[in-house]
């Protein structure tokens, strides 16, 4: 008799257990996604850090063929009034403008176009 009720109580226990797992994932809550957009976007500063003092500060520091100097925000008024996008797009094709000569991807071809964006946004922070 031990064992008729040994079974079904298994059976039940397992049928429990198995309404326990849930396969559906209830969304992230707004926070959630909010903390992630936000590390993310830190992420993407810290590489962009990185690759602009690897890469980008020989000339921007220094204010060479007119690269516009982190943080004045006179130098960049004019350069991002287009919007981050278009300065983007110039910093990977290059531009040639009146106060100066931006060459494609800083002159180093082995850059990839995230990592360009990546220091754009490290810089446009700056200004903030």
């Amino acid at each position: 008799m031990t064992t008729k009720l040994f079974v079904p109580a298994f059976l039940i226990v397992g049928l429990i257990s198995l309404g326990a797992c849930n396969p559906e994932k209830l969304p992230p809550s707004d926070e959630a996604l909010e903390s992630k957009a936000e590390a993310l976007a830190e992420q993407k500063i810290e590489e962009g850090k990185k690759i602009y003092e690897s890469n980008c500060a020989g000339c921007h520091d220094s204010g060479v063929s007119g690269a516009p100097k982190p943080g004045d925000k006179e130098a960049w008024r004019e350069r991002i009034a287009p919007g981050v996008a278009t300065m983007v797009k110039r910093s990977i094709e290059g531009y040639a403008g009146k106060t100066g000569v931006m060459p494609p991807k800083g002159g180093n071809d082995t850059l990839t176009d995230q990592e360009v964006a990546n220091a754009v946004d490290f810089m446009t922070v700056k200004l903030k």
